[in-house]
C-alpha cells in the first residue's frame, strides 16, 4: 500500500529543542498534531513560565503551529493546515500539593499530566521505586479532578500497581503515552501484560515509543522488528488502542537527560539501568519529525489495512483525546 493520504497523524509526547526548523519538519513529516512536554521537575511557577514561552512560539510561528487545548482546537488546526500542539507535564510536581492547581493549569493550557516520573510522587509510585504502594489518597483526588476538568492522565513512568489502580479509578480512558510492551524489551519502564490488559479493559491507549532504550536491540532496532511488534500487540490490545508516542528529543543536548533523571531530588547522578545520562544513538529510520512516513509504510508492509494504519498513525489518538479532553464527560 502506498501512503498518499495523511488524514490525521499525531505523536505524543515529544521534548524537542523547539524551533521553526523543527516545526517545518513536523509539516514535512505529515504530522497533524503533537503532544509537547513542557515540564519534568518544574513547580507551578516554572510551569507557567514554560507556558509563556510557548505563547511566544505560537505568536512567532502561527503560520505553522496552533495551540490546542480541546478536541475542537485540534479539528480547527487540521482544517487550517497547521500542526496542533497540546501541552503536557511528565510529573505532577507542577501542581505541588494543591488540588486547585489542576484546574488552574488546565485553564492555562496544560492538557496532559503524568501521575509520577520514575520516583514516588504525592500521587503514586514510579517504575524505579523498589516498592509500589499504588495510587495514593491524594492521587485519587487528582484523578477525579483531572477527569472533571478534561485533562488526560498519563502513566508512562508509573509502577505497575500504580498504573493499574489509576486506570481502574479513572472514569475516562487513560494513556501510557510513550512505552512499548515489556515482552518487546524487558525493562520495567515498558508496559507489562497486566497494564496492557487494564488499558484494553478500560479503552485506554498505548503510545509506542521510538526511544532506543525502549525497543528491541536498542539503537539497532529495525523498522521491520518494530512493525512486527505492533502487529503482535494489535492482537493483544486491539488495533484501535495503539498510537505513536515517539519520545523524540530532536536537537536537545545531553544535559537534558541529566535534568530528566535527576531534577533537584539528588545531588549525584541517579542510578539508571540505561547507563550514563546521555542520549542514545537514534534509530537509523527515526531521528526527526521528517521520518514518520516510513513508519506508515512499514505498518502497511506487515499487513495492516489502510484504515488501521491511519488509526495507529493518529486516528486512535484523535478518538482518545475526544474522550479525555472534553470537560464534564465523566
Amino acid at each position: 500500500m502506498s501512503i498518499n493520504v495523511r488524514p490525521y497523524w499525531f505523536d505524543g509526547p515529544q521534548y524537542c529543542a523547539w524551533s521553526r526548523d523543527i516545526f517545518l519538519d513536523m509539516r514535512t513529516g505529515g504530522l497533524s498534531g503533537v503532544h509537547a512536554t513542557i515540564a519534568y521537575h518544574e513547580n507551578f511557577r516554572e510551569t507557567v513560565d514554560r507556558i509563556v514561552e510557548w505563547n511566544r512560539l505560537f505568536a512567532l510561528h502561527g503560520d505553522l503551529i496552533a495551540r490546542a487545548r480541546r478536541p475542537a482546537d485540534l479539528e480547527a488546526s487540521v482544517a487550517s493546515g497547521k500542526v496542533a500542539v497540546i501541552l503536557g507535564a511528565q510529573n505532577p510536581s507542577v501542581i505541588e500539593a494543591d488540588l486547585g492547581l489542576v484546574e488552574a493549569l488546565s485553564d492555562l493550557g496544560l492538557s496532559f499530566m503524568q501521575i509520577t516520573y520514575n520516583n514516588q510522587s504525592l500521587l503514586g509510585a514510579g517504575w524505579q521505586e523498589s516498592e509500589d504502594s499504588g495510587l495514593t489518597r491524594f492521587g485519587r483526588e487528582v484523578v477525579r479532578e483531572m477527569n472533571r476538568v478534561g485533562m488526560a492522565i498519563d502513566l508512562s513512568h508509573a509502577g505497575e500497581r500504580t498504573a493499574v489502580e489509576t486506570i481502574e479509578a479513572s472514569k475516562r480512558p487513560v494513556t501510557v503515552s510513550h512505552a512499548n510492551p515489556r515482552w518487546f524489551r524487558d525493562t520495567a519502564r515498558n508496559a507489562s501484560d497486566r497494564v496492557i490488559a487494564a488499558l484494553r479493559a478500560h479503552d485506554g491507549l498505548l503510545g509506542l515509543s521510538l526511544y532506543p532504550h525502549h525497543v528491541k536491540d536498542g539503537s539497532d532496532c529495525s523498522i521491520a522488528d518494530f512493525a512486527a511488534m505492533v502487529a503482535r500487540l494489535a492482537e493483544q490490545i486491539g488495533v484501535a488502542r495503539i498510537g505513536l508516542g515517539s519520545d523524540l528529543c530532536q536537537g536537545r543536548p545531553d544535559a537534558a537527560v541529566a535534568w530528566m533523571r535527576d531534577g533537584r531530588w539528588t545531588f549525584t547522578t541517579a542510578a539508571n539501568p540505561n547507563g550514563p545520562p546521555v542520549f542514545p544513538r537514534p534509530l537509523s529510520w527515526f531521528a526527526s519529525n521528517r521520518d514518520f512516513p516510513a513508519i506508515a509504510e512499514a505498518l502497511a508492509a506487515v499487513g495492516f489495512a489502510e484504515g488501521e494504519v491511519a488509526g495507529i498513525m493518529g486516528g486512535n489518538w484523535r478518538r482518545f483525546l475526544e474522550a479525555a479532553l472534553t470537560p464534564g464527560r465523566t
